[in-house]
C-alpha cells in the first residue's frame, strides 16, 4: 500500500507538471528593467514575485547555475509557495538534490505538506553571493514570477510563470550586493536560468538581451523569449536594435571547477567568447596567445563576459602589455596626455580630468579593439566603457582612469568584460543559434538604454 507521503509527492508532480504544460505559449516578449547601482556599480534586474505578485530587485547575474530569493517566515509572504521533494527525479533533473536535501521540518518557511514522522525530505540546493563567494545551503522553492510585456504602451500587462523555480538563501547573502537587492536573477547557460525556465515555460527562444544603462539615473532593459526585434524610440522614430548587432559564436568552457564554491561537476555556465586580440589606437597589444585559448583540462583562459565585476579584469602579463600600449597613445601628440602619480585605486593609469576632453562618446582617447572570431568583427570600445570617472574633494582628486585591473597570475579566465565595459551597450546571448550579439556603444548611433522607455518598477 502506498504511504501517505508517497501519495502526496505523486499528487505534487501531476500539479506541477500540468501546471508547466498548461501555460500559453507566448506570442509576445517579456521584458525586465536593468538599473545600474551607484554605490557598487553593479546592476539589477527587477520583477514581479509571489502571490500576491509583489515588485522584487534581483542582482543581474550572467554565471550563476539558479537563481535564489532571500526566504524567511517574516518577509517572505506569499500563498503560492510549494517546495519540491527530494525523491523525486525532477529533484535531481533540476541539477538540485543528493546531498543538498533537508528534513522538511526545518526548511525556510513553512512547509504545508510537511509530514514530521515520515522523515520528509525537501530537495536543497546551494545559493551563493558571486561577489563575495559566500555560500549557504538551503531550499528549492517553487512560486509566480511575472514580467511585463514588451510594448510601452502596455508595460502594465504581466505574464505569469506560476512554476518558477529558485533556491530559498539567507538575508545576510545580500552583503556587497546593491541596495535593495532580495535576490539573485541567474541569466547564465544554465537550464535553471530565468530566461531558459521562461522558454521551457512558453516554447519561446532560449534567448537573452541586454541593454546596460550607464547611470543610476536612467533605465536599461532585459528582452526574453525573443531573438529580435528590439525597439528603441528615438525623436518619434521607432528604431530596431537587432540591426546594429554583430554576431560572435558563443564558446562552452567544459570545466566549471572554481567557477563557484560547490563544485558541481558539469560545464561552465558562462558567457565565453573567442577574443584572438586588443588593438589600441589601431595597435595591437602583444599576448601571448595561449593566454586567449581554454585549457579543455583545467579551463583556465578565454574571455568572459561577466556582470558580478564593474570592471575589466586582465591576466597580469596581458594587463602589463595593454596599459603599457595605451599609456603610450595617450601621451602622442594627437591626445598629448600625461598619466598622473597619485595612487587611485583599483586602478594604475589615470589622468588629469581638466587635461582629458570629452564628448558625447565620452573621454576623448585611444578606441581599443576587441577582435573576435574574424578581423572584420570588432568590438569598439571608446572613452565612455574604458575610463572611469574618479573624485574626492578631500584629496582634490579629480581624474579619468583606465577601466580595467590587473587579475593577477593565477585567475582562472584572462581576459573578464565587465560592466563598465557593458555600459550603454545592447548585447544579446542567443543560446539557440549558440552566438553572442553585440552592438559596441549605443551613443555612437545617438542612442543610448533609456530609448527603450522602460520604467523601472521596483525603484
Amino acid at each position: 500500500m502506498c504511504s501517505l507521503h508517497s501519495l502526496l509527492r505523486f499528487s505534487y508532480l501531476l500539479i506541477f507538471f500540468t501546471l508547466l504544460s498548461s501555460n500559453p505559449t507566448l506570442q509576445t516578449t517579456l521584458i525586465s528593467p536593468v538599473s545600474k547601482d551607484k554605490h557598487t556599480n553593479l546592476f539589477t534586474l527587477s520583477v514581479y514575485l509571489k502571490t500576491p505578485l509583489r515588485p522584487t530587485k534581483l542582482f543581474l547575474d550572467l554565471s550563476f547555475l539558479f537563481p535564489w530569493t532571500v526566504c524567511n517566515a517574516s518577509t517572505y509572504n506569499s500563498s503560492s509557495y510549494r517546495y519540491i521533494d527530494c525523491g523525486t527525479d525532477f529533484c535531481e533533473t533540476l541539477g538540485f538534490g543528493g546531498h543538498a536535501c533537508g528534513n522538511c521540518i526545518d526548511t525556510s518557511l513553512p512547509d504545508k505538506n510537511c509530514i514530521p514522522v515520515d522523515n520528509h525530505m525537501v530537495c536543497g540546493s546551494f545559493p551563493e553571493n558571486p561577489v563575495t563567494r559566500d555560500s549557504y545551503a538551503n531550499d528549492v522553492l517553487i512560486d509566480t514570477l511575472a514580467l511585463p510585456k514588451a510594448d510601452v504602451s502596455t508595460q502594465t500587462q504581466l505574464f505569469s510563470l506560476s512554476n518558477y523555480t529558485f533556491s530559498c538563501a539567507p538575508s545576510s547573502i545580500v552583503k556587497g550586493l546593491p541596495k535593495g537587492v532580495t535576490g539573485l536573477a541567474s541569466l547564465g547557460r544554465s537550464k535553471l536560468s530565468i530566461q531558459a525556465q521562461i522558454s521551457a515555460a512558453f516554447s519561446t527562444p532560449n534567448s537573452l538581451a541586454i541593454c546596460f544603462p550607464g547611470s543610476s539615473k536612467s533605465t536599461g532593459v532585459a528582452f526574453f523569449g525573443s531573438r529580435g526585434p528590439y525597439y528603441a524610440f528615438s525623436h518619434s522614430n521607432k528604431i530596431d536594435i537587432a540591426k546594429f548587432l554583430l554576431y560572435t559564436p558563443l564558446i562552452e568552457n567544459p570545466v566549471s571547477l572554481g567557477d563557484t564554491e560547490i563544485n558541481y561537476e558539469t560545464p561552465s555556465n558562462q558567457y565565453f567568447i573567442g577574443l584572438t586580440s586588443i588593438r589600441v589606437n589601431g595597435k595591437q597589444v602583444p599576448i601571448n596567445s595561449s593566454l586567449l585559448t581554454i585549457n579543455k583540462e583545467n579551463g583556465f583562459g578565454g574571455t568572459k563576459i561577466s556582470s558580478d565585476v564593474p570592471y575589466g579584469v586582465l591576466e597580469s602579463s596581458i594587463y602589463k602589455a595593454f596599459t603599457k600600449l595605451f599609456v603610450k597613445e595617450t601621451s602622442s601628440s594627437r591626445f598629448n596626455l600625461t598619466t598622473i602619480s597619485t595612487l587611485v585605486k583599483p586602478f594604475s593609469v589615470c589622468y588629469s580630468a581638466e587635461r582629458v576632453m570629452v564628448a558625447n562618446g565620452g573621454p576623448l582617447v585611444p578606441t581599443v579593439d576587441l577582435v573576435l572570431h574574424r578581423d572584420d568583427v570588432v568590438w569598439k570600445i571608446g572613452g565612455s566603457n574604458s575610463m572611469v570617472r574618479v573624485t574626492d574633494k578631500k584629496k582634490k582628486l579629480d581624474a579619468w582612469c583606465l577601466g580595467f585591473v590587473d587579475g593577477g597570475v593565477n585567475n582562472k579566465t584572462s581576459i573578464v568584460i565587465g560592466g563598465k565595459q557593458l555600459e550603454e551597450n545592447f548585447v544579446q546571448f542567443d543560446l539557440e543559434a549558440n552566438r553572442f550579439g553585440f552592438s559596441s556603444s549605443l551613443a555612437s548611433r545617438s542612442l543610448s538604454c533609456a530609448d527603450f522607455k522602460v520604467v523601472d518598477f521596483a525603484k
